[in-house]
């Protein structure tokens, strides 16, 4: 059975004998087709609520998701989808904050513990009993999804449900990263990578008061940066990044990388100014190399950034909704998911795509 564990087939269930389906997209095999199949929608227990999903982001996570990419794997079968957006049309006992109609989305921050060292300290995406949404339980590529109450975010009103999806992880994860460059207004900060994440990275950095340097190796997309208010964009495949960074503003102060490739790192580390921060935030397989003695000499940091808290994310969604932020967007229906998959893989997609329920 995919899906979530179900609770016991209510009455009507256990007289009738059906149980009520959905339809999903879902990764039997790794490196295969995803499947838009008939399951079970989940059950709702004590402390969790049922979300009707309408609309779903699509992250290179997913992609990564799909084909077992990573060290830990995801379960099998899964549903993908960490940026699940819709309305509670259920709620568990023991759930007082949410009520039936209130619109949500499921982070990648499914749930954590709650009493370790980490959530108590406010670093719960660093709890080591995490569950994550899309990876470790199933995700929103459905009509409907399980969440865990407390760890479920409520969408300002003035935000759609398609704008607002992008924001549970590619805008949250870029947010929490400039908030780690600890750069201040008026510092220089690079963002390596003007993807889904990067393309968001450069609004958030602007709103935050910084100077920006845009880096991709796509002149498309360096020209959206600009659009989106970079200050200055560099093609490394025309010249050093990191070289052009130091020479041109004298490095940053944080250096962002988004980007999956593993020079990328390498300019991005190069382009912090002594005194700064190279914040690690794309997932490339290859290992990073850091030159030590460069590291101590300058005083540089090196520091990983993963997604990031529900107060990370509601600070996140009110830019966005005051409309200092915006994606990208294009709308797909969750049946083009495996197109949408191969664009992704292609570095087709300029900003986000956006899973639409009908």
């Amino acid at each position: 059975m995919t899906g979530q564990v179900m609770n016991n087939p209510s009455e009507e269930e256990k007289v009738s004998g059906v149980q009520e389906t959905m339809k999903a997209a879902v990764v039997n095999q790794f490196h295969e087709d995803l499947r838009i199949e008939e399951v079970p929608v989940p059950q709702v227990g004590a402390g969790q609520v049922l979300v009707k999903i309408k609309a779903c982001g699509v992250c290179h996570t997913d992609l990564h998701a799909a084909h077992g990419d990573w060290p830990v794997k995801p379960k099998l079968p899964l549903i993908p989808g960490h940026e699940g957006v819709g309305e509670v049309t259920a709620t568990g006992t023991n759930v007082t904050h949410l009520q039936v109609g209130d619109r949500v989305g499921i982070p990648w921050l499914y749930s954590a513990c709650g009493y370790c060292e980490y959530c108590l300290d406010g670093k719960e995406t660093l709890c080591k009993d995490q569950q994550n949404a899309g990876y470790s339980v199933d995700g929103s590529y459905a009509d409907y999804c399980l969440a865990e109450a407390d760890y479920v975010v409520k969408i300002p009103d003035s935000l759609s449900y398609v704008d607002a999806a992008p924001i549970f992880c590619a805008g949250v994860t870029t947010y929490k990263a400039l908030k780690v460059g600890g750069a201040k207004p008026g510092d220089w900060v690079a963002i390596y990578g003007i993807g889904g994440l990067g393309h968001v990275a450069v609004q958030y950095a602007k709103a935050m008061g910084y100077n920006v340097v845009a880096v991709d190796t796509f002149d498309e997309k360096l020209e959206l940066a600009e659009s989106l208010g970079a200050d200055k964009v560099i093609n490394p495949k025309k010249e050093d990044s990191g070289e052009f960074i130091q020479r041109e503003v004298g490095g940053v102060q944080a250096s962002i990388c988004t980007a999956v490739t593993k020079p990328a790192f390498g300019e991005a580390y190069r382009a912090v100014k002594r005194g700064g921060t190279c914040v690690a935030v794309g997932l490339p397989p290859e290992m990073m190399e850091i030159p030590i003695f460069d590291t101590v000499l300058n005083a540089v940091s090196v520091a990983g950034s993963i997604v990031g808290t529900r107060k990370d994310l509601q600070e996140a969604l009110q830019f966005a909704a005051e409309g200092k932020v915006q994606t990208h967007i294009e709308t797909a229906k969750l049946s083009e998911i495996n197109r949408v998959f191969a664009d992704l893989e292609a570095g087709k997609i300029n900003g986000r795509i956006v899973l639409v329920n009908e």
